[in-house]
Order: C-alpha cells, then structure tokens, then sequence
C-alpha cells in the first residue's frame, strides 16, 4: 500500500531486562492510576458526586507517551494528549521535575488538576487544551499552520513536530477528517498522529474499528502511514512453526473475540486461541510449548505497549508530509481491569488497587514516589527534563491601534461592507499593526466583502504560486498567493476555519509573537463553529469572528439561512465581546477596538455581527464635534448610545442593528399622535449586562454607560426591537425597572421581499409603532 509502512520488531529472542524506561513506564502506570484513585477514593467526598477519571483510558496510552517523552520529543515539539490520558501527561510531568507532588492528589478539584488538559487552568506545562472530541486532536494541524505563518510574516519562531495522542473512538467525529483532507495539510510533515488503536468506546468494544481503513483513509489524505501491531514476544512465536497460523488468526478475529481473550486464564486460552479452522492443530501446537505466564503475556503483546516497536515507529516519520501512527493496544493494559468491555470509566477497588502497588513494586502508603537521581531511571529523567528545557517567550506588545481612523461615512452603505473599507483603511494609516492582521475565511472572502482587503495583501501560501488570472481584465478579485500574504482561506469547513483562529490567536502565548485574525464567515453558519471557537477561546485563542450577512434581513435566502440566536453570543460566550452595528462608523470603531483587544495576556475575543442591508448612513447623526465625537465612540464601545432625545419621553424605543431604520420611523410616526420617545442604539447587549450585574454588586465593571443612556429620571416603559430573538435585549426594562415589550424574531424565517419578512415577524415599523401604543396605553 502506498504510503504505509508496517513496522515488526522481529527478534527472536525477547530480552526481559528490565531497563530505565521499563522503569519508568511501570512508575508512570502507577502515578496516573493513583492520581485518579486518589480523586476517586481517598479524597473526601461530601456531595456525592462522581469525580471520575479515566484509568483504563490513561493505561492504554502509558508505553506510548513514555517512549516519547523520554526518547523523542525535543523542545520545540508540541503534543495535544488526547482527554482521557490527562493523568498520563500529569505524572510524566511530576517525574521530570514540572509538576508539585501537592497536586497529585487534586485530579478534579477546585484549583487542583483539570479534568483534561488545559493550556490555562493546569499547574503544569500543557501544549494544547483538550476535552471536546476531535477539536484537540486537530489543533496541532493549525498550530502548526500558525507557526509557519509567523515564520513568514515575523521571523522564525523556532521548529518542531505537532504531535496529536488521539484515540481511535475519536476519529469517529467528522470535523478530524475535515481536517485531515484539506488540501493545506498534505505539506505539513510536521504534523503526526499517533492513533490509540484500543479498538473500545465508552460503552463496548467496536466492532468494525479496521486498522485497514483507518490506513487506506490517511493514505489517501496523503499521509504516510505507520502501523505498529506487536511487540517483540509476538514476532518472536511469530518466527516458530505454526507462527505465520497464530499470526493470521489474531489478525483476522473479531476485535470483540480478541478482547475476550484478554479475560481468559491460560487453560482458557489454550482452548480459544487456536479456534475452529483448518490452523487450529499448528496454533494448538504452537501454544503448548509455552509457559503460562509466557501465552498470557504474549497475547497482550501488541506494538503500542512495545518500547522497541514504537522505537522503530518513531525513527521512521517522513518529516516531508503528514505521518499517521496506528499502534495497536489495550484498554487498561497492566490494570486488573484490561480489556474489559465497560473498563471506560471503571475505577480499581481498594484491593485491586493494592495488587497494583505490589506487581509494581510501590506501597500505597506512599504512593507518590520520584526515582533517586542517582539511579539509571532517575538519571534518564533528569537527562530528559534538561533535553525538553523551553526558554521562556518573550512577549511583544502589539503595535497600537488608532480607535478612529478620521472618516464619517456617508451616503448609503452596508455594515457588511464597511468591514473591507475599515481593513482598508487601517493598512493606510496604520501599517504596523495592520502587518499583524490576518483574515480566514472558508470560501467566502468575496461575498463577505473582503476582495479590496485581499487584492491589497493577498493570500498566503507558503511558497509563491502563479496566478494565472492575472492577465485576465475581467477578474475583479486576483488570488495572489505568496509567503507575504495575509489572508487564508479553507474550505467549506467551519470548524476548521474557527480552529485556525484559535491557533493564529495564541501566537502570542506560544512564541511571544502576536498575531491579529479575524475569521469571516455566514452569520448563519456561527452556530456550526460556535463549540470549537469557544473551545479555542478557553485555551486562550483571541480572535475576531465575523458573521454576515445575518438575521431574516437575508430576506431572499428564506428560513434556512436566517440567523435567529446568534445576537445572544456574545451575552453568553466568556472570553468575548459582541457587537451588532448599525451604521458604518459603528462599525470601524468597534473593529479597531477588538482588534486593539488581541494579542495580549489581559486580550480577549469578539464576535460581531454585520448585515447586508443598505442603510442611510445620515441616521447615525455622527457629531461634528470632535468632543462629541469621540463621545459617540466611546458609548458605541460601552454598548450604545442616544440618537434622539424626547422632551417628555412616554416610552423609550431601543433598537440594534439592521432594524434601526425601522426604530427611528417608528418614532417619527409616534411622535406625529403625540406620543414622544427617546431612542437608543444597543451596540452591545453583552456589555450592557454586564453593567447592569456589575450595578447589583455581580459583577466588577463600568455602570456609567447605564446613566448615560437610561438615565433614572427619564425611565419610562421601554420597548426593544432587533433582527434576532427578542430575549437578547429583555434585560433592559430592568435597568429601571419599567414595562416592557420585546420585538424580535423567534421562529423559522420565510423567503420574501425585506417588508414582507419583517413584517410576518412583527419587526416592521407597522408592528413596532402598535406595539408601543400597546405599551404606553397598558401604564
């Protein structure tokens, strides 16, 4: 097969000397098996409460991390450890001096180890936050695209491989082979996968996990493929007569009949292993020449638990494409549990645990030991803690950036348009931070107006590529591709697109070197890459999502590509603040400033949501003063501001976004039966909640937007009008503590004409002036 290679440790004599690395591989089965009895069964437990952890999980993967981290791994390698294995990484890190035995015992605990590994929230060194299937496993692929961008753009930031410890249930989620087959990744030889082929699921063996597809799919992708099936007892009875038979059968049997094997005692064994076929008599042959202790370990002899296999597999990775290691193994192997079925979440008795400590020569009265560094095993982690030693990251500071760049836009324009033109213009006026800039988008960048933004900076490629529409005069939009351009686009894969967010936002904390992305893609689609930005946002990503066009403004689309509960994002998503402009000013103000939020310890994300909608831009009523100017901009920034004030207001109207046309004719029709009103644009109902928690003493931020736009002595009922669900802005009557009505959009949309859409979901001006009289006549 193209691309694999299969790696066999063929000795046929096994030597049983148990070396430094045996040593430690034995310490490291027991550390992270105690760290989760520990949480599980000593530490007090006054809820009730399943604390939980992953024994087995962590035991499959035990010979697999302690050949790389002891042997292999240089600094500027960088590993995401699949969830389950957290204990794992946890005791190899106490083990080489990273990690304070006081921890051990806080698997779960407040303040203690996390449940997976968390860039931000453990003590001890962690390269990439995990816990959410297929998300950790692919985010050294954009790591490393990351890095390489940085190299480019910067300066060099230093080599290594992207390692990802991935379980094979977890190549079950559909966003790792979106990953895998985007055409970007088949240059990557940085990137390699070592695949936890224990063949069980949470709840059961697999039945039809084949290492054959998993091989064919990476092959096809691109990749080389490594297979590490046995270990050296196997291939060694594999050399004997009647060798080649046994090695057949074990291939060709049911992953749940080679698991059950697991469970049998040697007479059992004896009966089962040679089967029902015409090899039966050689295997049975084979067999009978060997010890008891000798068929019971050699059936669990496979190459992910092999130290020399996995050796082998290692010195074989092509460093010129993506490499694939599929090591088969065990779930819980060396625990009284391997094999078994539902060993998932199974946690050790107190005697099982007992007979550990005793097989592996520890007591469980001190079940924390380090290896005297005297002795070969101590000395090995010495030698390797000094081998991994990462000088600490430099931070930059980003250059600054302007929070307004001079312009008031007029005539009638799109918030959605007005992105490009703030991109552009920043490159103009500020060069230096626009250099940091990168934009991401999946195969969107012309429909969500970034083709002046690209023409200027073009599309990166690591290498340069011709293109070849250069010469063609009616193509608008020229896909330069070179090392000095600054946008990227995937394809149709919103995850993707949202992971490499993520990684091109923590440049910052990786290499000291801080990136500015911004990542557009349609407003309907937010929801799709909701869970993976916000994963990226927890291991501390910060970047700028962009949706548009958004909301049933995208009248024409119909229902299914109407956004709804997207504006409730940035009230919900921590680590991020959200915006929803109305007018173009509001939207270049509000970009700088998110942007200014990237890129630093104290950063965080943003999401803002832009439209489609063509809006008179003399609505904003932009001061001419630069004094009320730059007061506009900061209440913009704060969450909102004024646009009109009543002389005896009997209502306030409050509107956000695309709908602002419709709140302000509504008002001027109010204001022609007599019934005067104030009106508001809510730029951020994430800011303005967080000033009204912060009011109730929940909370530690700025008020002062609250008295700015609902000043106490002007409280009157209050309506609240958006394109999105009306629950969004229903906050804001208990500012002061008035009637309210919310406007909004709450069920799938129709297709139609923008009047007839709003319309059927009561946003008109129509339904909001009938609404307000409603609310006034209700007092």
């Amino acid at each position: 097969m193209p691309g694999h290679v299969a790696v066999h440790n063929t000795a046929h004599h096994v030597d049983t000397t148990a070396t430094p690395l045996h040593e430690i591989e034995r310490r490291v089965l027991w550390l992270s098996t105690a760290i989760i009895h520990h949480a599980n069964r000593i530490r007090p437990n006054t809820s009730g409460m399943k604390v939980g952890g992953h024994q087995a999980s962590s035991a499959s993967m035990v010979s697999i991390m302690t050949s790389l981290w002891f042997e292999h791994l240089q600094p500027g390698d960088r590993v995401s450890v699949k969830p389950h294995a957290s204990p794992v990484l946890h005791a190899i890190n106490y083990l080489i001096g990273e990690l304070d035995a006081s921890y051990l015992p806080r698997l779960r605990e407040f303040g203690g180890l996390q449940s997976y590994p968390s860039r931000t929230k453990d003590p001890d060194p962690v390269d990439y936050s995990t816990g959410s299937v297929g998300i950790g496993a692919t985010a050294p692929i954009w790591g490393a695209i990351a890095r390489r961008y940085v190299d480019t753009q910067i300066g060099a930031v230093g080599k290594g491989r992207q390692y990802s410890l991935v379980g094979d249930a977890e190549l079950d989620e559909g966003a790792v082979w979106e990953a895998i087959l985007d055409p970007s990744v088949a240059d990557l030889g940085e990137i390699v996968w070592i695949i936890d082929l224990n063949r069980q699921s949470l709840d059961r063996v697999v039945p039809n996990i084949a290492a054959g597809r998993l091989e064919a799919m990476f092959t096809a992708a691109g990749w080389q493929v490594i297979t590490v099936k046995f270990g050296a007892l196997l291939e060694s009875l594999f050399a004997r007569p009647g060798g080649a038979a046994l090695r057949n059968r074990i291939l060709d049997m049911p992953n749940p009949e080679y698991q059950r094997l697991l469970r049998c005692s040697a007479d059992e064994l004896r009966q089962r292993l040679p089967g029902s076929g015409s090899d039966a008599p050689a295997i049975t042959a084979l067999v009978a020449e060997l010890e008891d202790a000798d068929l019971l370990q050699a059936i669990r002899n496979l190459g992910g638990h092999d130290l020399s296999a996995l050796r082998a597999a290692y010195g074989q990775i092509d460093d010129t494409r993506p490499t694939a290691i599929i090591a088969y193994t065990i779930k819980g192997r060396g625990l009284p549990t391997q094999g078994h079925p539902q060993n998932h979440s199974s946690l050790l008795t107190a005697e099982q645990y007992e007979q550990l400590a005793t097989e592996l020569g520890v007591h469980v009265d001190e079940p924390w030991p380090r290896f005297d560094p005297d002795t070969p095993a101590g000395r090995l982690c010495v030698q390797t803690a000094l081998r991994l030693k990462r000088e600490p990251v430099q931070m930059i500071t980003p250059p600054p950036i302007p929070g307004d760049l001079g312009r008031t836009p007029s005539g009638t324009a799109t918030t959605q348009a007005a992105l490009g033109r703030a991109l552009l213009d920043l490159s103009r006026q500020a060069p230096e931070a626009a250099k940091r800039v990168v934009t991401v988008s999946p195969d969107v960048s012309s429909t969500t107006n970034l083709a002046g933004w690209l023409n200027k900076v073009g599309v990166w490629s690591p290498s340069e590529r011709r293109n070849w529409f250069d010469d063609d005069p009616e193509t608008i939009m020229h896909w330069r591709e070179r090392p000095s351009g600054q946008h990227m686009e995937l394809g149709i894969a919103e995850t993707n697109l949202v992971g490499l967010m993520g990684e091109l936002g923590a440049t910052w904390s990786r290499w000291g070197q801080p990136l500015l992305p911004i990542g557009v893609l349609y407003d309907p689609f937010v929801e799709r890459a909701l869970e993976p930005w916000s994963y990226g946002i927890y291991a501390g990503g910060q970047s700028i999502l962009v949706g548009t066009p958004s909301g049933v403004t995208l009248a024409a689309e119909g229902g299914a590509h109407q956004s709804i509960k997207t504006p409730s994002i940035g009230l919900e998503q921590p680590g991020c603040v959200s915006y929803e402009p109305a007018f173009a000013i509001d939207v270049e103000w509000t970009l700088l400033s998110c942007i200014g939020r990237l890129g630093r310890p104290d950063g965080t994300s943003a999401y803002i949501r832009l439209s489609t909608r063509p809006v008179d831009q003399s609505l904003a009523a932009v001061p001419e003063d630069a004094a009320g100017r730059e007061r506009r901009r900061r209440h913009v920034l704060a969450g909102g501001y004024v646009l009109r004030r009543a002389a005896q207001p009997a209502l306030t109207l409050v509107g956000m976004g695309a709908v602002m046309t419709e709140t302000l004719a509504a008002a001027d029709r109010l204001a022609q039966q007599g019934v005067e009103a104030d009106v508001v644009c809510v730029t951020s109902p994430g800011l303005l909640f967080e000033a009204l928690q912060a009011r109730q003493g929940r909370g530690d931020g700025p008020t002062w937007i609250l008295d700015q736009l609902f000043p106490a002595g002007r409280a009157a009922p209050m309506l609240t009008v958006l394109d999105g669900h009306p629950h969004t802005l229903a906050f804001l009557p208990a500012v002061n503590g008035v009637a309210g009505i919310q406007l909004g959009v709450s069920r799938f949309g129709q297709v139609g004409s923008l009047e007839d859409v709003y319309r059927y979901h009561g946003i008109d001006t129509d339904s909001i002036v009938g609404a307000a009289l409603d609310l006034v006549g209700t007092v």
